[in-house]
């Protein structure tokens, strides 16, 4: 846990890594908190009328049950478990009790169509996957065999039948004592896919030390988490690493209540309702999310909120956002940065220093996070490169499963690249230009997207942008605004030219988008992210 210090060169000075040798993430999220005092762990909202809580000493009981049931399906240390279930009791059951059995955990997205499924299941090599009716009823459309699958577990079923095992009903039939299996801190505990923007998912490898690895991040993230924390959420699906371990996960570990809920459609409304209903301090909302609430002005007048911090990542915020958290719920969201194999690298901290608009922060405590060329060489500030963190480091992925060479290639000399371009100030303020394949060239300049993006975002009658760069015979790429106008507006030319006005004037008149595209909604991955390939895709013909 990191010591609070007056400045951030003091508090990076005092961070030293101390992960033990033998290290288990089951024992540290759970058991260490089970003492009989009836500390709340998880609050798991069906909905409003239908509430339950539950304590680390039921979690540890259900965890050790469910470990005995997955020992008697066979499963030896190193196998692969699917979890395809979206936040709940059941869901972090799973997970504890994989780790506990020096099992690979495998978070699957709830919203996965069968095909998706298919692939992580296979590429893994999963021996069980734990699910719901509706996952069961995916895995009967899938048409390739999944020859390692032995073993479905149904949390809904109330009875076992030949082809599945009723989660509670064979929980409840085991003892819920258990010995952990006492794993090394470098043992594979999870596989978590990429989300596939920038070509077939890919699944990171994680060890135990996952979780200490970022626990500096989270907690520079929060203003020093978990001070005054009381509740923790995020809309965020527990299938991918932003909601494993930037908040369940290290909630757990520092002892602090986790809401689980699955909205069935996510709303700016639902959103502030239960936040307010259960008086959350503390949120990780990922920018798709901010740009939904950010439509609502002054949510403390409609809600009795009781929000200390707000953490976001996987998109850059910008200036609108922030200023609208600093104006509507007197908060500085706290901008991250960090990716599956390696995460929360860089972060803001308003308790530390004032975010500089533009910058994604500075390096989390622990990690060594450098702009590097091509070839792992470290630049000099100011100079664009490669956005890299030096190696060895606990929060870094142990590689690709069954993909050495796509393994090796994420490393250059003594830093895993991440594959985004940046570039960092005589500050230490880093500052995301775009992935490699982002980065607009346009008649000899290269351009970012995210300072268009956020201009664009600005303006009243825009909802929703994406820019990227389009073939262009002049000026080798155009420019190019993809725009989700808001509810009720109709897209025209004078919108058109009003967007491309308020771009010359206020980022740069060679960045303006020489083409603007009004468009019902983006193409996002499942967590959230644009999927810039398909903008790219984007010809007449489509339009």
């Amino acid at each position: 846990m990191l010591t609070r210090h007056a400045t951030y060169a003091a508090t990076v000075s005092a961070t030293h890594w101390n992960v033990p040798q033998h290290y288990n993430i089951g024992v540290d999220v759970c058991d260490k908190w089970a003492d009989g005092t009836g500390r709340l762990a998880i609050i798991h909202e069906k909905s409003p009328a239908d509430i339950q809580y539950y304590t680390f000493d039921q979690l540890k009981a259900y965890s050790n049950q469910f470990a005995h049931v997955l020992q008697q399906a066979g499963v030896a240390r190193g196998d692969r478990v699917g979890i395809l279930l979206a936040q709940g009791i059941e869901t972090a059951i799973a997970h504890i009790a994989c780790y506990k059995l020096g099992l690979i955990a495998i978070p699957l997205f709830s919203l996965f169509g069968s095909d998706a499924l298919a692939y992580r299941l296979s590429n893994s090599g999963a021996r069980v996957l734990v699910t719901n009716t509706e996952g069961v009823a995916k895995l009967g459309s899938i048409a390739t065999p999944l020859l390692e699958l032995k073993t479905i577990v149904d949390i809904d079923a109330t009875q076992n039948t030949p082809a599945t095992l009723a989660f509670w009903p064979s929980l409840q039939q085991q003892p819920d004592s258990f010995e952990p299996v006492r794993t090394l801190a470098d043992d594979p505990a999870v596989i978590i896919y990429t989300s596939g923007t920038t070509g077939k998912p890919k699944g990171a490898l994680h060890a135990h030390r996952i979780l200490p690895g970022h626990l500096p991040g989270v907690e520079i993230s929060h203003n020093f988490f978990p001070e005054n924390a009381k509740v923790m959420w995020t809309p965020a699906d527990w299938a991918w690493i932003g909601g494993l371990f930037d908040v369940l996960m290290p909630s757990l570990h520092h002892g602090i209540p986790v809401l689980a809920c699955r909205f069935s459609k996510f709303t700016a409304e639902a959103a502030f309702d239960i936040m307010s209903r259960h008086q959350v301090t503390h949120t990780f909302l990922p920018p798709t999310a901010l740009k939904m609430l950010r439509r609502l002005e002054n949510p403390r007048d409609r809600w009795p909120l009781a929000l200390r911090s707000i953490a976001s990542g996987g998109e850059s915020l910008g200036l609108e956002l922030i200023d609208w958290g600093q104006r509507n719920l007197d908060i500085t969201i706290n901008e991250f940065y960090g990716q599956t194999e390696c995460n929360m690298l860089v972060s803001s901290c308003a308790d530390l220093f004032e975010p500089k608009i533009g910058s994604m922060g500075k390096a989390a405590p622990g990690h060594d996070v450098q702009i590097v060329n091509d070839q792992g060489q470290v630049l000099p500030d100011g100079a664009e490169g490669n956005i890299g963190v030096r190696r060895p480091d606990p929060v870094m992925f142990l590689g690709y499963w069954n993909n050495p060479e796509a393994t090796r290639e994420k490393f250059a000399g003594d830093f895993l690249v991440t594959g985004d371009m940046g570039v960092r100030d005589e500050e230490g303020f880093f500052r995301f230009v775009g992935r490699n394949d982002d980065v607009i060239t346009s008649a000899g300049y290269r351009i970012g997207p995210g300072p268009i993006e956020d201009c664009i975002l600005g303006h009243p009658l825009v909802s929703m942008v994406a820019v990227v760069g389009l073939p262009d015979d002049e000026r080798t790429e155009a420019v190019t605004a993809f725009v989700v106008l808001n509810e009720g507006v109709a897209p025209s030319e004078a919108i058109k030219k009003e967007i491309q006005d308020h771009v010359k004037t206020r980022v740069a008149a060679h960045e303006y988008p020489r083409r603007v595209y009004f468009v019902d909604a983006l193409p996002m991955t499942t967590t959230g992210k644009i999927i810039r390939k398909e903008l790219r895709n984007y010809t007449e013909a489509a339009r």
